[in-house]
């Protein structure tokens, strides 16, 4: 299993995935390990899932619960916004229904000198609102 990002080689956080979001999760895992520096998103093993879903270990602005499992599961995808469009939309959608404000929590991933994001979080939050006319 493993353990460490393979990009930046910072400890993963296993991350429980809800039934309803594994689609949108790599191989359909029921447990992810998100990066808390470059927010990647890694499939593990199902015995590494915690038994809750917890951010705790990740950066301040993702939130805790499902909301926040949605937004780690979007943010894995933001590399290609086309390819991923219709993930992206519906990853948005569980993560405001369960009251996270993902682009506030873009923002604040942005701002935060701790994360250094697989992607230009500022250029692909405005790609994000126009593609999804927010």
């Amino acid at each position: 299993m493993q353990t460490h990002c393979p990009h930046c080689e910072v400890p993963l956080v296993a991350v429980s995935v809800p039934e309803k979001l594994r689609a949108h999760a790599p191989e359909n895992a029921a447990a992810v390990g998100s990066c808390p520096r470059c927010l990647r998103v890694l499939a593990l093993d199902s015995a590494a899932a915690p038994a809750e879903p917890s951010t705790a270990s990740l950066p301040p602005a993702v939130p805790d619960g499902d909301g926040g499992v949605a937004l780690l599961l979007l943010l894995g995808k933001l590399d290609s916004l086309a390819l991923n469009r219709a993930a992206i939309q519906s990853l948005l959608e569980s993560a405001e229904s369960a009251g996270t404000d993902v682009f506030l929590a873009i923002d604040r991933l942005a701002a935060d000198d701790a994360v250094d994001a697989h992607v230009d979080l500022a250029r692909r939050k405005r790609q994000l609102e126009s593609l999804l006319d927010y």
